[in-house]
């Protein structure tokens, strides 16, 4: 190796925090990758560290925040699961704001984001079934512009996103829902603490005079990418919201879900687990409960 290819294959990492979001994106379009909270990062370095140049969004008031406008709210993709779970929202997003207390521990939610949480892509990331119930979409930036994706199109997969290289996601933003729209949020693990999920549900239910109008159910750890289940909610849509109402779901509405065998559970383990917490999750959802692990 020559000497000037040696010194570039030993030059130090570059670890740097932009005063506002046109310099961090000009980073990126450079080479440089995204750092935030960063415990997805730095669980994936190992031992063996940082390796590449990074840009700390982390700080950026462009990405961080709540906000509602223009029939919308918009949550900045910096914003921390810890600011999620104190923010005042809608009774719609009390499954989020569920879900937001059963990432990781606090300590992790007081430094990881939404949007690392939704770029890490797992398949039983906490966030994304109660964000798919929302009718989320993900602002994408980059020196070429602007562009929006519906959560349910941005993750392709495990481990695997529509995030070009030179974007950050900018926000998460939700349709304000209807005011008549409650919702809940169950997660099952091995333990009560610190639980990669064997099965989550997010259910939302917009009820309007003692009816289900509508019906939002949302499934993760079941399948490569959580997801929505329309023969579930067309089932539960336009009946009374009473007691005895999660028990008209059956297993046949749960076969779209592709669940994998692994040491948590099995495949057949899991399916029937999603029932059984999403049958728990629309009588809660109907008594005003948001749920959380079980």
């Amino acid at each position: 190796m020559h000497t000037n290819e040696l010194l570039r294959a030993k030059a130090p990492n570059v670890f740097v925090r932009p005063a506002n979001l046109e310099d961090a994106l000009d980073r990126l379009g450079a080479g440089a990758r995204i750092f935030a909270g960063g415990t997805d990062v730095m669980t994936t370095a190992g031992e063996a560290g940082l390796d590449g140049d990074f840009v700390d969004v982390s700080r950026l008031a462009e990405l961080s925040g709540i906000v509602r406008t223009g029939g919308e709210i918009r949550i900045g993709g910096a914003t921390t699961w810890a600011a999620i779970s104190a923010a005042e929202l809608p009774p719609a997003f009390d499954a989020l704001k569920a879900a937001a207390r059963e990432v990781g521990s606090i300590q992790i939610q007081n430094r990881a984001t939404v949007a690392g949480n939704l770029c890490n892509a797992s398949p039983a990331a906490d966030g994304v079934p109660p964000l798919l119930a929302l009718d989320a979409e993900v602002e994408l930036a980059s020196r070429r512009g602007l562009r929006r994706l519906p959560l349910a199109r941005f993750i392709a997969g495990p481990r695997r996103t529509e995030l070009a290289a030179d974007e950050v996601l900018r926000a998460v933003v939700c349709p304000t829902p209807p005011g008549g729209m409650r919702s809940t949020f169950l997660k099952l693990g091995a333990r009560r603490y610190l639980v990669i999920s064997i099965a989550m549900v997010a259910v939302g239910l917009e009820i309007e005079g003692g009816i289900v109008k509508a019906a939002r159910l949302a499934v993760g750890a079941c399948s490569p990418v959580a997801m929505r289940l329309p023969a579930a909610e067309a089932r539960l849509a336009n009946k009374p919201a009473r007691g005895g109402l999660g028990a008209q779901l059956n297993i046949a509405d749960f076969e779209d879900l592709a669940p994998i065998d692994d040491v948590r559970a099995s495949a057949d383990y899991r399916r029937a687990a999603a029932l059984t917490l999403t049958r728990r999750a629309v009588e809660l959802c109907i008594c005003g409960e948001s749920g959380g692990a079980v």
